[in-house]
This record gives C-alpha cells, sequence and structure tokens, in this order.
C-alpha cells in the first residue's frame, strides 16, 4: 500500500487547523506542518497531530513556501491541503479506499475542489486540483500567488471531494498586492500569472485596468485553454460594468474560438439579452446552457449552478414575461428539482398557484357570459 505525506503550509490558523488535521490523521503517514509566521496558536494546535512542524519566512511566495513543505516530505505520495480545507465522513472513506488500491503507476490524482456553497450548502462553484503526486516524479509548485502544479506522467481523475471552508475573511487585497510588488521588483509575470492578474483586478472593481491585463493576457500564444476562456467571461463582465454591452457579447463570442460552448458563457449572454427583453434569444442561450457538457475535467472552473438551476429559472422568467405561463411553470418546476427549498423557486411556485387561479377564474367569467 502506497504511504502518503500531508504537506501544509499555515499561518494564523488555529481556529480551523484542527478540524483539518483530523480528517487526516487515519490517512496520512506523516504530516508535514510549515509556519510561515503564525502568532496565534496554531503550532500548538498542528502539535497535537505531528512533531514535524517547520517555521518558514514568509517572502510573499506561496510557490516557494509550498515547495519547502514538499521537501520535508519522505513517503510515496505527497498531498496539500490549506487549513481551512475540509474532507467529509463519506469522502474520508473514499480516499483511504483510494490510497490502499493506488496503482504506483499514478503520479498525480486530481480531485474536485468544491469552494463555494449556496444557502443551503450545495457546492455552487468547483473545479479540480491537482491534490495527491508521486514524490518521486519531483513535482513543483509554480507562481507566487494562485500558486499550482502542472500535472504531468499518469494522471487520475478521482470524485474525492475537498471542501473549502473559510471561517475568517482573509485580507481581500494580500493576492493583489503580491503581484504589483512583484512587478515593482523588476519581475516579469508568466501566462497564468498574467490572467490571475488581471482577474484580482477585476475583484477589486478596477475594471479598465482589468481589461487592460486581459488582453495583456491575450497577447500571449502559450495560454491554457480553460484561462482562455475564463478570461472571456471575466473580460465580458468588466465590459458590462462599464456600460460597453456590444464589447461583452464580443468577449464571450471570442469564447468560442477556444472549444465548445461553456454553460457559464451561455448563461452569461443569456443574461445580457435578458436585460434587453431579448426573452427569445435569452431562451436559445439558456437552453444551450442546458444542453452544455460539464467540462469540469478539462480543469476549468465549474459554476454548476449553470448547468441546471440557473438556466431553468432565468427560462422561467423569460417564458412569464412572454405570456407562455405553462412553460414557465414547467421550467421553476425544474429548478425546484435542483433546489427544492431555494426560496425563489417557492416564491415562484406560489405566483404561479395564484397566476393559473387568476387565469381559470377569467375563463370561468368569461364562459359564463356565454
Amino acid at each position: 500500500m502506497p504511504t502518503v505525506s500531508l504537506c501544509m503550509i499555515v499561518r494564523n490558523e488555529e481556529d480551523v487547523l484542527g478540524r483539518c488535521l483530523a480528517c487526516m490523521k487515519e490517512i496520512a503517514d506523516e504530516i508535514i506542518i510549515v509556519d510561515t509566521g503564525s502568532t496565534d496558536k496554531t503550532k500548538e494546535v498542528a502539535a497535537a497531530y505531528t512533531e514535524k512542524i517547520y517555521d518558514f519566512l514568509w517572502i510573499n511566495d506561496f510557490a516557494a513556501a509550498r515547495n519547502f513543505s514538499f521537501s520535508k516530505a519522505s513517503m510515496d505520495y505527497i498531498m496539500w491541503l490549506d487549513a481551512d480545507d475540509f474532507i467529509d465522513i463519506k469522502n474520508q472513506h473514499k480516499l483511504l479506499a483510494l490510497k490502499n488500491s493506488l496503482d504506483l503507476k499514478t503520479d498525480v490524482v486530481m480531485m474536485p475542489y468544491h469552494v463555494a456553497f449556496d444557502e443551503n450548502d450545495n457546492p455552487t462553484f468547483s473545479y479540480y486540483r491537482e491534490r495527491l503526486m508521486k514524490r518521486s516524479q519531483h513535482f513543483e509548485w509554480n507562481g507566487a500567488v494562485h500558486e499550482a502544479i502542472t500535472p504531468r506522467g499518469v494522471i487520475e481523475y478521482s470524485e474525492i471531494i475537498v471542501q473549502h471552508r473559510k471561517c475568517k475573511v482573509n485580507d481581500p487585497d494580500r493576492n493583489l498586492n503580491i503581484f504589483k510588488k512583484l512587478m515593482e521588483d523588476g519581475k516579469s509575470l508568466d501566462t497564468r500569472q498574467k490572467y490571475y492578474y488581471a482577474r484580482e483586478l477585476y475583484y477589486h472593481e478596477q475594471y479598465s485596468e482589468a481589461i487592460d491585463a486581459f488582453k495583456l493576457f491575450f497577447s500571449e500564444k502559450d495560454r491554457w485553454t480553460e484561462n482562455s476562456i475564463g478570461a472571456c467571461l471575466d473580460l465580458s463582465r468588466c465590459y458590462s460594468q462599464l456600460g460597453e454591452e456590444d464589447k461583452a457579447l464580443l468577449a464571450l463570442f471570442n469564447s468560442f474560438l477556444y472549444d465548445r460552448p461553456r454553460a457559464e458563457i451561455c448563461c452569461e449572454i443569456g443574461l445580457i439579452k435578458m436585460k434587453n427583453q431579448q426573452y427569445g434569444q435569452a431562451i436559445f442561450w439558456y437552453e444551450c446552457a442546458l444542453s452544455s457538457e460539464n467540462s469540469a475535467e478539462y480543469g476549468g472552473f465549474s459554476s454548476i449552478d449553470c448547468f441546471g438551476y440557473i438556466p431553468y429559472m432565468q427560462l422561467c422568467v423569460c417564458y412569464d414575461q412572454l405570456g407562455e405561463y405553462q412553460k414557465a411553470y414547467e421550467c421553476n418546476e425544474k429548478a425546484g428539482e435542483r433546489k427544492p427549498d431555494n426560496e425563489n423557486y417557492l416564491a415562484n411556485k406560489r405566483y404561479f398557484q395564484q397566476k393559473f387561479a387568476e387565469i381559470a377564474k377569467k375563463e370561468e367569467v368569461s364562459n359564463e357570459k356565454f
């Protein structure tokens, strides 16, 4: 049976670290904790699970810290988690089963990473991450921020889910400041970093600057397909925020140059059409979203609601605006199959009950006249 080193970098995570390590204590053969400058009881929490606790001077470089943690591993495979990650019991059992059956020819195991949830705790945003890697292949992290490892060799896709469950808000400016410091120091950003820098500008509502940064990203020739598609979506939203609707639509349509239409792109086009009261066109694009293939295994970001709940809810609105109440009702019911406790679905259900009652009453009055 292969052995596993859990490698983590932490800083001031006393509130969540114990929860994370408890998930892995029966699975990992060794736990490596690299502390980048905690001032709380993070180390004390870690000490309850491992003696292998190391200090690393923080240099505004996540990849450097993670590579240091990997250098301390001694088992067959290395797994990484963040302190606010969580693996539930069901997926712990799956992970242990994977460990017991893992073919040593496997170099990388990809796992879904659920990072956002709705009011009923259903995942709404997910993507695959390189989660378990063969130590002998000497994988290295790249990127001072939004760091990643490029998978290679024999890659296995697993359905073992890791959840990202934050309990506190981190510094929202941290990543953008790291990027700006890199550039101030004369360091050039690689293609992937240019993409994430543009995204940080977008998140900070610096839309004009983000547009320029996305254009710089698109000038690179070694762009990853999924990042190119994601950049089209974010670029479109920047233009929409600036009221440049035609450019927003063009950015979305440009995504079709790279691969088949993504549900997220189709939903965004549908939204623009809805805002312009072009309900027939919006219906077309939301139906396209429903027929789109989930591209999560390609490694891109996946907005789970775009594959069912959102298109059906928006189709409900479109058909209602067109006076096609039965179709609208049916679409709302389809949305309810996915989120039966959702307040919007329930409100629509009440609306249609009243609407159909009013229609029935009018028909009854009309029939009485004849």
